[in-house]
């Protein structure tokens, strides 16, 4: 996709911000003793140690110990990010602290990570060396006679002179030590959140480029108004790490920030969302706040205390709109410029909670997918060149789910071509249940007859006509259907297809199966069947059952059914739908269950339907090329030609060259014939 201009401009500058390495200290303190031990030093640390996230390093020792800088400070030195140097007036009197002086400016100079607080002291006589700073310095030179001694005192007054030079903190520029203090741990949050990042900074991404630059039009660094943005997309495609790699390039722009992980999980597990709710209040009620005891008062406490804050909240993995409510139930909650990021399976929460900025993220292409397999399965950009072939058939299972390919790519990592050969052999067996969790979760939030109708989708119907699936859907279970395939549509569990089918991700269609097969090891006490060996094993000794829902199979040439058990349909009394197309049976059924509202049998082998059978509940009964002439034995059937259909129940006969068509409609249980 071309970029204008802007949209470059704004991925560049509010996108695209390298991510910082990790450090075993977050800051160094600086500090001589005598000056500071037991006041101002003592007071900053607390303050530091308060603050959640920050890792401070503090040598509290009272004596110094030996000339130079021991080995473990200058470890300490070299882990940390920031270095806070408090010059006192006694600094320069401790060789140890000039020592590590010149370390700090030798590992952090150039990553301007050094702060300077001039504690009772002139940076002009920091840097010129008067004052205090020339009679350390004139005790210095008196003691080091020899050369090497020289050349360090040399480097001190350098190193001085560079630190004066930088901006910092001057005691004397405010009213007390507890507003200096708290600008410093200020300053010190911002320059060390920078660092911290939710992503592995080592981990490259693949396929996220274009979002990005979605993203960043939708986010709108410069304007200052308050924005929800959610992103959506089916299970494992990738919204939490995409929203998690936007959240490290933008938070340093926020006076408040927080990512709430799993909001589903959490609302389940702690049945409140009250844990969630304080995670962002943290920094700013500090030991307030237990104050938020309940839901409500985290609600007002959050209105209280964001509302003239810029926030940038990340809501992940939302799937009750209850939920947004508690957590980010307004524009008016937070301040001007703020951004709430939402990421869900389901769109209509979006809606509801009036989100209309929104990104869906999709499956990655081939050249993505095959970057992010081998990146897993072989630490490398591109598959070995003994692995390619094979490598195919995992990006064609994968259909493109980043998640899919991570799992199938690290399983495979250092594994030899046989232990590749089995799990390729396997795959369409056998869902692997780290992806089948995954998947699952959008199927666990839907309702009971929402669930239905999805296994009935992924079972039966999946590639047909729109239309056609909501008629059968319509017909078979006795209700509207549309707003139920809306709602599956906008969880990203099916979608439309470009020729108006209905179609599904080829995972999300085996997660399917793979829910009806745990409903029992026997084919007969599943509630949907369309494989033809469970198909056929039953029809053959019947041992089917009331739990059997429905059955179709549709293979796509011609075959013949030799032998099956004419009475195979007596046991299931619960059978709604039967679809036979393109089988030729040797004979035909002794028993149809009265239970069943669609038939759709081609090349139906008899003249007419069981005696036993009765139309109650059917609403749709197509058997095109069929030998049926009659109903049932002893009764004509009137047809009509070339009519149009002006009932949902109809039925469709056939035979090599003319169509025939019955309409009839139900009079108090029993099915009247229209003449027209």
């Amino acid at each position: 996709m071309a970029l204008t201009w802007s949209t470059q401009r704004a991925s560049s500058s509010f996108l695209s911000n390298d991510l910082a390495p990790g450090w075993k200290y977050d800051v160094f303190l600086s500090f001589t003793g005598v000056d500071t031990r037991r006041g101002f030093v003592s007071h900053l640390y607390h303050e530091l140690c308060k603050c959640q996230g920050i890792t401070t390093f503090y040598d509290d020792r009272e004596l110094e110990r030996g000339t130079s800088i021991s080995p473990e400070l200058l470890g300490a030195i070299k882990a940390s990010h920031t270095a806070i140097v408090v010059l006192s007036p006694k600094y320069a009197h401790s060789k140890w602290c000039l020592d590590e002086l010149t370390n700090i400016v030798q590992c952090m100079e150039a990553r301007k990570s050094i702060l300077p607080v001039f504690y009772e002291t002139n940076p002009s006589d920091i840097g010129n060396q008067r004052a205090s700073f020339a009679e350390a310095f004139t005790e210095h030179e008196e003691k080091f006679i020899s050369t090497e001694d020289k050349k360090k005192v040399t480097q001190w007054r350098a190193d001085l002179k560079k630190v004066s030079k930088i901006s910092g903190w001057h005691s004397k520029n405010f009213k007390s030590e507890r507003q200096l203090i708290d600008d410093i741990v200020k300053c010190v949050q911002r320059k060390v959140q920078a660092t911290c990042t939710l992503l592995d900074s080592s981990q490259k991404l693949v396929g996220t480029d274009s979002a990005l630059e979605q993203l960043s039009l939708l986010l709108a660094h410069d304007a200052n108004d308050v924005r929800f943005i959610g992103i959506t997309g089916m299970g494992g495609v990738g919204k939490t790490t995409l929203a998690k790699l936007v959240y490290d390039k933008i938070f340093h722009h926020f006076e408040v920030h927080c990512f709430l992980e799993n909001v589903r999980v959490v609302s389940v597990t702690d049945r409140t969302l009250v844990r969630l709710q304080k995670q962002p209040l943290f920094p700013i009620l500090k030991e307030n706040i237990e104050n938020v005891s309940d839901q409500q008062w985290g609600i007002i406490y959050t209105k209280k205390c964001l509302c003239n804050k810029k926030v940038l909240l990340v809501l992940d993995d939302v799937d009750q709109v209850n939920q947004l409510q508690v957590l980010a139930g307004k524009k008016d909650w937070f301040g001007m410029g703020s951004r709430i990021i939402v990421t869900t399976r389901n769109e209509r929460l979006l809606v509801e909670h009036d989100v209309s900025l929104c990104h869906n993220v999709g499956v990655l292409n081939d050249a993505e997918a095959l970057e992010l397999f081998s990146l897993h399965a072989f630490r490398k950009d591109q598959p070995e060149e003994d692995f390619l072939e094979l490598s195919k058939h995992f990006l064609d299972y994968a259909k493109g789910l980043p998640l899919v390919l991570k799992t199938l790519g690290s399983s495979l990592y250092k594994r030899g071509q046989d232990a590749w050969n089995s799990v390729r052999d396997n795959l369409r067996k056998i869902l692997n249940p780290t992806v089948f969790d995954s998947l699952k979760v959008s199927y666990d939030g839907l309702e009971k007859t929402e669930r239905r109708i999805f296994l009935d989708v992924a079972c039966l119907h999946k590639g047909k006509p729109t239309t056609e699936v909501l008629r059968l859907l319509d017909n078979s279970f006795g209700i509207s259907s549309s707003s139920m395939i809306d709602v599956l549509i906008e969880r990203s569990l099916v979608y439309n297809g470009s020729r108006n089918t209905i179609e599904m991700h080829d995972l999300i269609q085996e997660m399917a199966w793979t829910i009806v097969r745990e409903e029992s090891e026997e084919p007969g006490l599943r509630s949907r069947l369309w494989l033809s060996n469970d198909i056929f094993h039953i029809l053959t000794t019947n041992t089917g059952s009331r739990a059997i829902e429905a059955i179709s199979l549709r293979p796509p040439q011609v075959e013949e059914v030799r032998q099956w058990n004419c009475e195979a349909f007596s046991k299931m009394h619960g059978l709604r739908f039967l679809e036979f197309n393109n089988l030729i049976f040797s004979s035909g059924p002794k028993f149809l269950p009265c239970s069943l509202r669609i038939i759709n049998w081609s090349f139906y082998p008899s003249k007419f339907l069981p005696t036993s059978f009765h139309l109650y509940l059917l609403t749709e009964l197509k058997m095109c090329n069929s030998k049926l002439l009659r109903l049932w034995e002893g009764k004509v059937v009137r047809v009509v030609l070339n009519k149009s259909l002006v009932s949902t129940h109809f039925l469709i006969l056939s035979n090599d060259i003319l169509t025939h068509i019955l309409l009839f409609k139900k009079n108090n249980g029993h099915v009247k014939n229209k003449n027209m």
